[in-house]
């Protein structure tokens, strides 16, 4: 897999927040060197986030959202919030843009008032973690000295109106381009590779489950969900991890696991299973074998898998009354024995009765109140970046709802949550 071929979700997600005609787009099209966003000068023509997978040399494949300004109003502006609110939820690190043209006659007083909405939007970036650097734009509009008002003191200004130093913001000096000109491109992306930590993605999907030499048997079912032709995300990102650790790889479908043991020599370091056939599988596990599932990998690649496996236990806690929220990262037309419309449903009623609530949701759409659930059953987000599915795990433990993943749970059901591998 190249850097080309690395999935949006797990690309290095750079958010772009700022007022309405602070020049957002136009910024996103001058990093990417395309018309990736329409610019204009009429406020709140993003409607929408714009999302842009692009390399940027130091940080790798990343993805770009172009956002709504945060100041935008009306019933329209309102929704339009609501999309970069939704957009900073997957925001591995922020770029905030402010407009100098109107910020160079102000006073400092004026100006820290002036500034008061994007010192607020970078207090929460601290509080989320996220490193976020400042982007002075429309440079181009200052002019070399102007009442003793140079960029660099101009800058410098705007550094301290937003209390950067004192209110903990991340003190990295604020860079001054040129969206429309192309000024500053140059210092934006080293800005940007300095900002982001290195090592920001260098999580394993197997983890120190196997390494070089180990063979690993994967148990990869062909049924009606699987996609005519190809193989899940999931299964293709865990087969890439494991050719990366020089692993021997061995591929069967549930049918034919018997013969697959029978051929070996030594039997595997580890067997990796879609969640659904767990138990299956778990009988006929040779005694020396480790014992995982792609699910429960990707909610350890994706998510916090303790936090997983102690929501897991909830589901001991179920009754026959008990709501159930199941939450999907894909919006795909679910297929007769759908695993989280049908079976996981059909597995829960049969343990605590036909009478359990149970909802779903798909996509972005998540709950802001969770009160009233017992139980959040989520899929493996392969479609989400890692932020966003901390963010959701963070916000049910908020609440005090427990949430689990599909093959973390199915695992429980099957009696085998505490003789597999989790990480």
């Amino acid at each position: 897999m190249s850097l080309n071929d690395t999935p949006r979700s797990d690309r290095l997600h750079i958010g772009i927040f700022g007022r309405r005609n602070a020049g957002k787009s136009s910024l996103l099209n001058a990093f990417t060197g395309r018309k990736a966003a329409i610019v204009s000068e009429t406020a709140g023509t993003t409607t929408d986030p714009v999302y842009k997978s692009m390399e940027i040399h130091g940080l790798g494949p990343c993805v770009l959202i172009d956002t709504a300004g945060f100041d935008d109003e009306g019933p329209m502006g309102e929704l339009r919030v609501r999309g970069t609110e939704e957009a900073l939820k997957k925001t591995d690190a922020a770029l905030v843009v402010i407009a100098l043209d109107a910020l160079r006659s102000l006073t400092d007083e004026e100006l820290s008032a002036a500034l008061a909405e994007e010192r607020n939007w970078l207090v929460r970036l601290v509080e989320k973690r996220t490193p976020a650097l400042i982007v002075l734009n429309k440079a181009d509009t200052v002019p070399a000295a102007e009442n003793g008002d140079t960029l660099k003191e101009l800058a410098a200004r705007v550094a301290d109106a937003l209390d950067m130093q004192g209110g903990g913001v991340n003190p990295v000096a604020p860079v001054p381009i040129s969206a429309a000109t192309g000024r500053g491109m140059d210092a934006l992306r080293d800005a940007l590779a300095r900002l982001v930590p290195e090592n920001w993605n260098a999580r394993s999907i197997t983890g120190g489950m196997a390494s070089d030499g180990d063979l690993v048997l994967l148990v990869m079912p062909q049924d009606i969900q699987a996609p005519q032709g190809r193989l899940i995300l999931p299964q293709v990102q865990t087969i890439r991890d494991l050719l990366d650790r020089k692993c021997l790889i061995m591929s069967v479908t549930t049918d034919r696991l018997d013969a697959a043991l029978d051929t070996l020599v030594r039997p595997p370091k580890l067997i990796i299973t879609d969640s659904q056939v767990f138990g299956e599988v778990y009988a006929k596990k040779p005694a020396g074998s480790r014992l995982t599932s792609f699910s429960v990998l990707m909610a350890g690649y994706k998510g916090d898998i303790d936090a997983f496996a102690e929501g897991a236990r909830a589901l001991g806690r179920l009754g026959p009354d008990s709501r159930v929220l199941i939450a999907e990262a894909c919006a795909h037309a679910p297929l007769p024995e759908d695993i989280g419309r049908v079976k996981i449903p059909r597995l829960l009623r049969n343990r605590f009765g036909e009478k359990l609530h149970i909802e779903w949701v798909r996509g972005t759409d998540f709950p802001e109140n969770l009160n009233g659930y017992d139980l959040v059953i989520h899929c493996g987000a392969c479609m989400f970046n890692r932020t966003y599915m901390l963010g959701r795990q963070e916000h049910a433990a908020a609440q005090g709802v427990p949430m689990t993943n599909y093959g973390v749970a199915l695992a429980w059901l099957a009696g085998i949550l505490d003789r597999i591998d989790l990480k």
